[in-house]
């Protein structure tokens, strides 16, 4: 029997766009970014932690117990949480003024998925997403408006993206080493309902579970594309969840700010008794 999950705040700091969050599973620690704000935010027991960036930062994986890949505006770039240090860097879209990073996470086979977008608006299609292995980064997909949802289902052999602007959610074959094999198929499509998919992370039952930026929600699909559940969050912008905790069994979710004069507006929430475990972060390689 599925009982009703319960919403709370997990941060009352408010992000003007929150987004990119997860949970490190060496650290046991949550991690997420407020975009504009340039800042990584993080909270570690009681402890509520941040590291301010010179320029937007958006997502991460992590590399080992201190070290994360962290996405921001021109680059993929080693970062040290002990010694707030810049390591390694590989340039991300640098000579273009007009984008910054958006979504992103790491894949089962070690690989670092990160979409770009336009920072202002009207945003066009100046976007893509890249994928980083091993110290290479190339492009899987141009012409992207807001690129967000992208997660990997269990089976180590299915990706998972989306173009908010298309309002589709799209599913796509990888190959043994983790690249797109044959062309991409819609999942969900939600062009009717005018509805626009932000990001989304897939659970250990290969569930997915998108955040409806404008919507006030997040909804699980299961594989094959039909509505499971919708789970309602008292902020209407939406933009990503993340499952956490020592069993990956809660749902953190992050919001937006911008634009917006609701007291919870910007917040990230958690929401327990879902009933529903999430899959750990896969470790990103750098070589």
């Amino acid at each position: 029997m599925i009982t009703d999950p319960a919403i709370s705040v997990f941060d009352d700091r408010r992000c003007a766009l929150g987004e990119g969050p997860f949970w490190h599973p060496e650290r046991g620690q949550a991690f997420w970014f407020d975009i504009l704000g340039r800042r990584m935010l993080g909270v570690d027991g009681s402890a509520r932690q941040h590291w301010q960036f010179d320029e937007y930062v958006s997502a991460a994986g992590w590399i080992d117990r201190d070290r994360l890949l962290v996405a921001s505006q021109t680059a993929l770039t080693v970062f040290d949480l002990v010694t707030g240090r810049i390591g390694q860097s590989w340039p991300l879209e640098a000579g273009n003024v007009l984008t910054r990073s958006n979504d992103g996470r790491a894949d089962p086979m070690g690989g670092f998925w990160i979409g770009t977008m336009s920072i202002n608006k009207p945003r066009g299609q100046r976007g893509a997403i890249y994928r980083f292995y091993r110290g290479e980064i190339r492009k899987l997909y141009d012409r992207i408006g807001v690129s967000n949802a992208i997660c990997f289902a269990p089976d180590g052999r299915t990706a998972y993206y989306a173009d908010t602007d298309t309002s589709m959610i799209m599913r796509q074959t990888l190959d043994a080493e983790g690249w797109p094999a044959g062309p991409p198929a819609v999942f969900v499509d939600l062009t009717a309902e005018k509805l626009r998919p932000d990001g989304a992370v897939v659970d250990s039952d290969g569930n997915l579970w998108n955040a409806q930026f404008g919507a006030a929600r997040v909804v699980c699909y299961g594989a094959d594309g039909a509505m499971r559940r919708v789970i309602e969050v008292p902020a209407r912008q939406t933009t990503c969840p993340a499952f956490i905790g020592a069993d990956l069994d809660r749902l953190m979710i992050t919001t937006a700010a911008e634009g917006q004069d609701g007291p919870s507006d910007g917040m990230t929430f958690v929401i327990d008794g879902l009933q529903a475990t999430g899959q750990a972060e896969y470790r990103v390689k750098l070589n």
